[in-house]
């Protein structure tokens, strides 16, 4: 018995179906959602000229429903609930960037949305993911490597004997 797969039927990756640019902006919204607050707010402080903005949505706070598959793959289960706040802007040319963040901190949401805003320019995209998106990128590479060594350092090898009788 053969089995024949038709390319018509084939799988495609999520990324292949996703229109250009929006993979990049979710890389970039959730390095800004993830970041310390108090590291983004260092980072957007050292930007020299801050552009005019408006709230299209205040900071607001409330929770959501975080969801879980068992093993990975199987059934959904609802795991629990997150603190969340979100915040949205328009900057003066039109452009609106929105922020979603675990917590409470609404400075933290208008930061990471006014970074989303501005990292939708293209002539301002490669500057602002080198001044602030990368760096925070870094950073959390570098705590998951640093978790990663002090659970590493724990980690206890056991191993059975097999007797021969």
């Amino acid at each position: 018995m053969s089995i024949q797969i038709n390319q018509r039927y084939r799988m495609v990756s999520p990324t292949q179906t996703q229109p250009a640019g929006q993979t990049e902006r979710q890389r970039w919204m959730s390095v800004l959602a993830k970041a310390p607050p108090l590291a983004l707010e260092t980072l957007w402080g050292s930007i020299e000229t801050k552009p005019d903005w408006t709230y299209l949505r205040q900071p607001e706070t409330g929770m959501v429903m975080l969801r879980g598959r068992a093993g990975g793959t199987g059934q959904r289960f609802n795991l629990g609930e997150m603190t969340m706040t979100r915040c949205a802007v328009r900057l003066p040319d039109g452009r609106v960037g929105h922020g979603y963040v675990g917590g409470r901190d609404r400075e933290h949401a208008t930061r990471a949305a006014l970074v989303d805003a501005l990292m939708q320019d293209e002539s301002h995209r490669k500057a602002l993911d080198a001044a602030i998106i990368a760096p925070l990128e870094q950073a959390a590479r570098n705590a998951r490597e640093t978790a990663s060594r002090k659970a590493a350092a724990t980690k206890v090898d056991f191993f059975t004997m097999v007797r021969g009788e």
